[in-house]
């Protein structure tokens, strides 16, 4: 599992005036790769076991932090799937970027199906794992057990320690021994950073009705034991896409990319040679 030392990061300042702190890496085709919430969450730790796979596949791989999470700007104001959207379209825009590939977990998964529904001649390919925007908001809260932990402690409140964030980011994998102790450092470096607004004010919607509209190639993957996101998303997405297929996996939870990389490298690289 190669795993490349994160590059320089690069700002730009969209229209909104967000400031978005992003890296890239090779050249060729652009994959632009959207990342998951949660208290620390930047893109960087959700996709640092990606990256060098789909370079040397030939493609530029461009990795920003989302609004309110990394090192990006994190700005007191709603969080709504059309905020998100448009932010990543700026992007996009300021990066020259005519036509790309998406990749997008979690929150991620959601941009990206928002991006398509918003921009489908832009979008060759939607990679998504463990995809969110496919429930009503109250399924996320009321009956995922890591949403729940991840949000019972206030952000910011003394109790939400490095240990209680440990126990939090074991509900996301299969394995625990994914949670290492640099993953806890560097995320809680960017959780003493983070506006609570980011979550307590965060309004996605279920997406599931203009799921037909997308004639985008779908990749899913999603984990039978994710506790974020129930896995019946992956049925949702297969039965309501015109163009998706689904590889779903056991022995697995919220971050297919990281706890089985190769298979997730191999497949996504795969299905990007069909243009």
């Amino acid at each position: 599992m190669g795993t490349p030392t994160k590059a320089e990061n690069q700002n730009i300042v969209l229209k909104n005036d967000v400031n978005i702190s992003y890296t890239t890496y090779g050249s060729g085709y652009p994959v632009l790769f959207l990342q998951g919430s949660g208290p620390g969450a930047s893109g960087w730790l959700n996709f640092r076991y990606n990256v060098q796979h789909f370079v040397d596949q030939g493609h530029q791989v461009i990795i920003p932090d989302l609004p309110g999470f990394g090192d990006s700007d994190k700005p007191d104001l709603d969080y709504t799937l059309d905020f998100f959207v448009e932010s990543m379209m700026d992007f996009a825009d300021q990066l020259d970027l005519e036509k790309f590939a998406l990749v997008g977990n979690s929150l991620g998964g959601a941009i990206s199906l928002g991006m398509s529904l918003a921009n489908a001649d832009r979008i060759s390919h939607l990679i998504l794992m463990g995809c969110g925007g496919l429930e009503n908001i109250e399924v996320y809260f009321q009956q995922m057990e890591g949403i729940q932990a991840m949000t019972k402690i206030p952000l910011g409140s003394p109790e939400f320690t490095p240990a209680y964030l440990k126990e939090v980011l074991k509900l996301i994998v299969f394995n625990p021994e994914h949670i290492t102790d640099e993953l806890i450092e560097e995320r809680f470096r960017i959780l003493k950073t983070q506006n609570p607004a980011v979550f307590t004010r965060m309004s996605i919607p279920n997406i599931t009705e203009r799921l037909k509209e997308i004639n985008t190639p779908i990749l899913g993957f999603w984990g039978a034991q994710d506790r974020f996101c129930p896995i019946s998303g992956a049925r949702t997405l297969v039965e309501q896409c015109p163009n998706a297929e689904m590889v779903t996996l056991s022995q697995c939870g919220h971050w297919v990319m990281i706890e089985h990389a190769d298979l997730f490298n191999q497949r996504s690289t795969d299905f990007l040679k069909n243009k």
